[in-house]
C-alpha cells in the first residue's frame, strides 16, 4: 500500500454535530456565531487552537467560496500549504488569492476547464482527476509534495467521502455550545447513509484521547480512529 499524510479532521461543531447555522448560503458559522451571546464569547478559542494544525491544510472550493476567497482583498504570505478541491466555486481570483497566501497551492479538480487552468504562479500545482479519488490525492500528496501531516476541514458530502474510504486518522473537534436542528443543516458528516448491517465496516469507530473542557461552556474533543 502506498504511503500517505497522516490526517486529522479539525472542525467546529454546534452540540448537535451542525457545521452551519441553516440550509442557506446566507447562513453561516464564521458570520452567525459571532453575533450569538453565549456563544460568541468563547468562539475565539477555535481559531486561536485553527492557529497550531498541521502547515497542510485541506479544504473545499465550496466553502471557501462562502469564506469569500473570490472577492477577498489578496492576502499576506503563510508558511501554510493549501490543498482545495473544487470543480466550480473558485474563480481566477479566489485561485490567485491562494496562490498569495499559500506556501504551495494543489487544486485537486475533475473539471478540465478550471479557472485554474488559466493561472501562471510558480506555486501553483493542479491534479486533475477524471473522478475524484481522495487516496490516489492523499497519495500523490506525500510522494510529490512530501506532505507527512495534513489538517482536512471540508464539507459534510466531502467529509463524508474520506469516512467511508477510511481515510481519516483523527478526529479534533470544537463543541460550540449550541443547538442548531434542521434536517437538511450541514453536518460534520454527511454523504451517503449506509442501508444495510453488512455495511457496519464502514462507520468510523473512535477511541478518546483527550477531552477538555474550555472557557466559555465550549468542548474539545480529540479521537484517534481505530476501525
Amino acid at each position: 500500500m502506498k504511503k500517505r499524510p497522516v490526517t486529522t479532521l479539525f472542525m467546529l461543531s454546534s452540540v448537535d454535530g451542525k457545521i452551519s447555522t441553516g440550509n442557506s448560503d446566507l447562513l453561516d458559522v464564521d458570520s452567525d456565531y459571532p453575533a450569538m451571546d453565549g456563544v460568541k464569547e468563547g468562539l475565539h478559542q477555535y481559531y486561536e487552537i485553527e492557529q497550531t494544525t498541521d502547515l497542510w491544510s485541506l479544504n473545499s472550493g465550496l466553502v471557501q467560496a462562502k469564506l469569500g476567497v473570490n472577492q477577498k482583498e489578496y492576502p499576506d504570505k503563510t508558511p501554510v500549504s493549501f490543498v482545495v478541491i473544487d470543480n466550480k466555486n473558485l474563480t481566477g481570483h479566489g485561485v490567485r488569492y491562494f496562490c498569495r497566501r499559500a506556501k504551495t497551492f494543489v487544486l485537486v479538480t475533475t473539471n478540465s476547464q478550471h479557472p485554474a487552468f488559466s493561472v501562471q504562479k510558480n506555486n501553483l500545482h493542479i491534479i486533475c482527476q477524471q473522478k475524484l479519488d481522495l487516496r490516489a490525492v492523499l497519495e500523490e500528496l506525500y510522494a510529490v509534495y512530501h506532505c507527512e501531516r495534513i489538517t482536512i476541514q471540508t464539507g459534510g458530502m466531502l467529509n463524508g467521502l474520506f469516512l467511508r474510504e477510511k481515510l481519516f486518522d483523527y478526529i479534533d473537534i470544537v463543541v460550540a455550545p449550541v443547538l442548531i436542528g434542521g434536517k437538511d443543516t450541514a453536518t460534520l458528516i454527511d454523504g451517503t447513509s449506509i442501508t444495510g448491517r453488512e455495511e457496519l465496516g464502514l462507520l468510523g469507530v473512535l477511541k478518546l484521547v483527550r477531552c477538555e473542557v474550555m472557557e466559555d461552556s465550549y468542548l474539545r474533543l480529540r479521537y484517534e480512529v481505530v476501525g
